[in-house]
């Protein structure tokens, strides 16, 4: 199929062929009729891809502030492969469409194939001939409107939302500043709710429109007697609610909206525009500024968007959701007439010249639509995975897939993968269509697939790397094991025993343990130098690892409960250093929560684990949320026979003895993932041992599992419980 897509990187906007979306639970595929062209939001990316990388950073403040968050804690050269890889993505562009249900998923019962829906969401509702949308992104679309117009709807409730947040009352006056796609329908929607209409836009035939649509009066910024105009139109007033729709870099849209608001007005922001508050003005009327969150409540919420967990109606009457249904309910009622704004239906084969033109400033006209060609179905990937027969000897290349390729294994496992000499990239399976084709791009995979499947039915592949989200991993483990391939998955391989206990009777049916979980710390080249110093020891050591982790982003799919949450996710890097450096298996493991049952879900994971190990060793870790920002993330001493080693963040090592002190500095924060890949693909090409083994793997898959039971019970685990390893998966 075809999608539209940007490189953020260059800035070039192409139309692509990528494979079809993956049909998920929860939603359903959607095969576009129209999708429409937001001049603001898209332009504003458009004219951004074009910018140097300075400028980049200046359009981005909130972006940069990540960027210095990460230096702190990563360094330089980590941070930099994160932001090279994040500009090298392909974005999807495009969040408004309507289209036909091809296929529906479980837990979308509502929708049936055939029917006609609108839909909503960056990443969903793309410029592309085929989307998979959440169901809670997706209404639909009555009998009397056009699929033309069901386009509209996201645009429309986005203009809805802000209405609400207004909380107008009939026969107040609403004045709108900025006349574009959003600007025009708030127009509409404040006639048809009883209100007077006051338009100010910098384009006289924006005015003009606005009028026609139901506007009492409109004029440009430029003209003398604005205020008086508007004074007169609000009879001595000034306007009960000003509603910022303009996009600029100035603060001139703010302050014509103060001047024009009443005593005691309210001000609704919707576009993005700066917000430079003239003090003196605001507080002499005591304003109220508001902000209009997109198309409604629910947007932003994984739970809400993703997983389709709806807000109760008697708690959220609109949510984003209900504001589309009641968008599309106002244009079968001819309450909006979006005619007069579409500029132009543009055939989507022509995408690529509209966004050259659109960020060149040459676009014109408000509302340009794709017009879809309706094409014959193509087949939907299978979701049901069958395992494959025992793959060949190897020769030559060993022939690798991956299943994921985002951010983490853009700049950290693939990389390394593309670079080895006697790697071949054949497939890579992912979840969105463009991730595939960026991925194929940038690593030279031979072919893409949204089908996991595909890529686990090839016989000729001889390795799998599992980079997904951490939910799968252990079913996904599973699988490849038992289609007969050697598997790298990233850590953690599983999020509770069950999935344990999956991945052990794999390896036992399919007599393969060719297994690599992602625990790469212990291939750092810091990390190794420092076991040398402890090798041979015939003592105990005491081991402390403090992790600083820091506080996750709001929103981070980190906090989502269905994934672990971040110490399941990471811990195992650290049980791994303990156990690579002890040298002995675990046998009881002892927890305890240093925040209290109140605190939030990212603080509740502010913990301090015992492990006790076979030969008396002791490591402790300190898994840390709450401490200052600037705190380098990991800190590692070894104490033992009369020896101190200090790892300071993977920068520096310093030893202690009788002898004196010596350290060396590395040359960089390596966390040893090019030296993790390079001994995997090793091991597959010359069949010897996985670098870990698989006792170690489940060993400190178990640990992490029983630190997090043992901090929420205050009990101590032993291992001997938990070992339930099959004669044939020991050796």
């Amino acid at each position: 199929m075809k999608q539209i897509s940007q490189h953020y990187k260059s800035g070039a906007i192409r139309l692509r062929e990528v494979d079809a979306p993956l049909l998920r639970r929860g939603g359903v595929m959607v095969r576009t009729h129209y999708s429409v062209i937001s001049a603001g939001t898209e332009g504003m990316k458009a004219r951004e891809g074009k910018m140097s990388y300075l400028a980049k950073a200046r359009a981005r403040p909130d972006q940069v502030k990540q960027v210095m968050q990460s230096l702190k804690q990563q360094g330089p050269s980590a941070t930099y492969r994160k932001v090279m890889n994040k500009l090298d993505a392909f974005t999807p562009l495009g969040y408004s469409l309507s289209g036909v249900v091809e296929a529906v998923g479980a837990e979308a019962g509502e929708f049936t194939v055939g029917q006609r829906v609108a839909c909503a969401g960056v990443g969903y509702a793309n410029h592309a001939e085929v989307n998979y949308v959440p169901r809670n992104l997706a209404v639909p679309v009555p009998e009397d409107v056009c699929m033309r117009d069901a386009s509209f709807a996201t645009i429309g409730a986005i203009a809805l939302q802000g209405l609400r947040q207004a909380e107008m009352q009939m026969g107040e006056t609403g004045a709108v500043i900025g006349l574009g796609l959003i600007g025009q329908i708030l127009v509409q929607l404040l006639a048809a709710g009883g209100m007077r209409v006051i338009g100010v836009d910098v384009d006289e035939t924006r005015c003009g429109l606005a009028c026609r649509m139901g506007a009492d009066a409109a004029w440009t910024p430029s003209r003398p007697d604005l205020h008086e105009q508007i004074r007169h139109a609000t009879r001595g007033l000034g306007a009960d609610v000003v509603f910022l729709c303009a996009g600029a870099a100035g603060n001139q849209p703010l302050e014509l909206a103060v001047a024009l608001a009443r005593d005691r007005g309210r001000i609704v922001d919707i576009g993005k525009t700066r917000l430079d508050l003239p003090w003196k003005e605001c507080f002499e009327k005591e304003l109220d500024l508001r902000f209009s969150r997109s198309y409604g409540p629910g947007r932003y919420d994984p739970g809400y968007e993703e997983k389709g967990i709806d807000y109760p109606i008697g708690y959220v009457r609109w949510t984003e959701r209900r504001n589309l249904a009641a968008v599309l309910d106002l244009i079968a009622r001819g309450r909006l007439d979006l005619g007069p704004i579409v500029s132009e239906v543009v055939p989507f084969s022509e995408a690529e010249s509209v966004y050259e033109a659109l960020s060149d400033g040459r676009l014109p006209g408000l509302g340009i639509v794709f017009e879809h060609t309706p094409t014959a179905a193509a087949p939907l990937p299978s979701t049901a995975p069958t395992p494959a027969t025992t793959p060949p000897p190897l020769a030559g290349s060993v022939r690798v897939g991956a299943i994921g390729a985002g951010n983490y294994a853009g700049s950290m496992l693939l990389p390394h993968l593309a670079a080895h000499p006697d790697v071949h990239l054949a497939t890579v399976a992912t979840s969105t269509s463009l991730s595939g084709a960026q991925a194929s791009e940038k690593f030279g995979f031979a072919r893409t697939t949204t089908d996991y499947a595909e890529l686990l039915e090839d016989p000729e592949l001889d390795a799998v790397v599992i980079a997904t989200r951490h939910a799968s991993h252990a079913a996904l483990a599973a699988e490849a094991l038992a289609a007969g391939k050697a598997v790298f998955v990233e850590k953690p391989l599983a999020l509770d025993a069950a999935g344990v206990e999956g991945v052990r009777r794999a390896v036992v049916a399919a007599e393969n343990d060719r297994l690599l979980v992602g625990f790469n710390r212990r291939h750092a080249p810091l990390v190794r130098r420092l076991a040398e110093r402890f090798q041979g020891r015939s003592h105990p050591v005491s081991m402390l690892y403090r992790v600083h982790a820091g506080r996750l982003e709001p929103g981070s799919w980190y906090l989502d409960p269905a994934e672990g949450g971040r110490f399941l996710g990471e811990a195992g890097h650290f049980f791994d250093v303990f156990a690579f450096l002890a040298r002995s298996r675990p046998v009881q493991i002892q927890a305890a929560s240093l925040a209290p049952a109140t605190a939030s879900p990212d603080d509740r994971e502010n913990l301090s684990v015992t492990v006790t190990y076979e030969d008396g060793s002791l490591g402790t870790l300190l898994y840390l949320t709450q401490g200052g920002a600037k705190l380098p993330k990991e800190l590692l001493e070894v104490h033992g026979g009369g020896l101190t080693a200090r790892l300071d963040n993977f920068r520096r090592l310093d030893v202690y003895s009788e002898r004196g002190h010596d350290g060396v500095r590395g040359p960089g924060p390596d966390k040893g993932q090019a030296r993790q890949m390079q001994a995997f693909v090793e091991a597959v090409k010359t069949g010897g041992p996985m670098p870990i083994s698989l006792d170690s793997l489940l060993d400190t898959t178990l640990v992490t599992l029983a630190a997090a039971e043992s901090a929420a019970t205050g009990r101590s685990i032993r291992m001997a419980d938990l070992w339930t390893l099959d004669a044939a998966c020991r050796g």
